[in-house]
């Protein structure tokens, strides 16, 4: 038992231990000149601006990180988790509501706990450098719903899974592999159809220029692009972004709102052709089927391990119960899900530099590399993160790193129409 909570230790200190030196070397680098190729993004005040921005997210970051590691810790050292276990026990016995009780106090501490933090990110971060949007009003609205969410979806598959252990034994994790795999086959669909619905307005993009540009840019590649939508992102922020969601007859690509008003339309139309790109090289696709893999796995290991004894007396508690083994195995597996996330952001940025590739093949090199650096500028990006940074933590390839491929692409395999 001892060695097992040294190893809990050990594990979480590691994290905080390696969050904090990539910070610090990623925060250091910026002294560094930037790429030639990216000194024409920013002028000199803006530069300076984008530093002192990143600069008071680092700070956030490290008031934020540091707090919840010394919560953690402190949730070991003095029994946390055995005091709000015994609550929910004594609210029921049942240990599907138990689980529930229990993962529903730790969930709404923590969130309760975190809302000092995001309010001063929202509200005097990105409020000083121009960017937040949100009111009071949509910020509180915006976390009911996603309590009720939360309850819901979240809620409801956790008791799916107590039901399951305890009514399939062993070969519990197989079935709830199986109702993973259909829920996220389901969200994939109806993502944008039915969540994002409860927090933003999504409507057609409207007939004009663009409309027709558009049009003329999907009859040319053979892709039918009638499920374009405008999503109001201008009610939070001033930020820009464009993504592509859905499967099948549900796909679509959805526009930001603040996107239309911050690039050309052949800056726009760019960008989509990089969005159609991910459906055409099947990286969704890819991209859910390997989540299910990740998930079968993560299932399997903890169907080996959920039911020691060790991992109650860990946490100082006398009975044991599946949401004590949740709680360890989360830790203990920490390590392993650290080296999945590496994989998995390896991949996401091979998908985004093919997603570019296949923008470039229809002529596109200058428009994406424009539009990227109006992205950037607009979003007060870091031009010149650490490359240990952006291996551990970046799902898209930096903006120098982008602009070299596609260059390098224009230059040797440009696709004349």
């Amino acid at each position: 038992m001892n060695n097992v909570l040294i190893f809990i230790y050990v594990i979480i200190i590691f994290d905080y231990i390696l969050e904090r030196v990539l910070n610090i070397i990623n925060t250091n680098y910026r002294k560094y000149p930037l790429p030639v190729e990216l000194e024409g993004v920013y002028d000199d005040e803006n530069y300076t601006k984008s530093i002192n921005y990143h600069v008071e997210y680092d700070r956030l970051n490290l008031i934020t990180s540091s707090f919840s590691f010394l919560l953690v810790i402190s949730m070991f050292l003095f029994h946390g988790f055995a005091f709000v276990d015994e609550i929910a026990r004594n609210i029921s016995a049942n240990p599907i509501l138990l689980t529930l009780v229990f993962f529903g106090i730790l969930f709404l501490i923590s969130d309760l706990l975190s809302i000092p933090f995001e309010i001063y990110g929202t509200f005097i971060i990105e409020e000083k450098y121009g960017f937040n949007k949100t009111t009071s009003f949509i910020y509180i609205t915006d976390k009911l719903k996603g309590y009720f969410i939360g309850a819901i979806l979240g809620g409801g598959l956790l008791a799916i899974f107590i039901w399951f252990y305890y009514k399939s034994g062993h070969f519990f994790w197989i079935y709830i592999w199986l109702i993973i795999t259909i829920f996220s086959i389901l969200i994939s669909m109806f993502y944008s159809n039915i969540i994002v619905p409860l927090f933003n307005k999504q409507k057609p993009l409207g007939e004009g220029e663009l409309r027709n540009n558009i049009t003329e840019f999907s009859n040319k590649i053979g892709f039918k692009l009638k499920n374009i939508y405008v999503i109001d992102g201008s009610k939070r922020s001033t930020k820009a972004n464009a993504y592509f969601t859905g499967l099948g007859p549900k796909k679509r690509i959805v526009l930001y709102d603040t996107i239309i008003n911050q690039l050309s339309n052949n800056e726009i139309i760019a960008v989509l052709s990089h969005e159609v790109g991910h459906y055409k090289k099947k990286h969704t696709v890819i991209s859910l089927f390997t989540s299910i893999i990740q998930i079968g796995l993560t299932l399997y290991i903890l169907s080996m391990f959920i039911d020691n004894p060790i991992f109650s007396k860990v946490l100082g508690i006398n009975k044991p119960g599946i949401h004590i083994g949740l709680i360890v195995f989360g830790i203990l597996y920490s390590p392993i899900t650290l080296l999945i996330g590496l994989f998995m952001n390896l991949i996401s940025r091979k998908n985004e530099f093919a997603a570019d590739r296949y923008a470039a093949s229809y002529g596109f090199s200058d428009d994406l590399i424009n539009g990227l650096k109006k992205l950037s500028r607009n979003n007060l990006s870091n031009l010149n993160p650490h490359p240990l940074y952006t291996f551990f933590y970046y799902s898209h390839p930096t903006l120098f790193q982008r602009i070299n491929a596609l260059k390098d692409y224009k230059d040797n395999n440009t696709k004349k129409l």
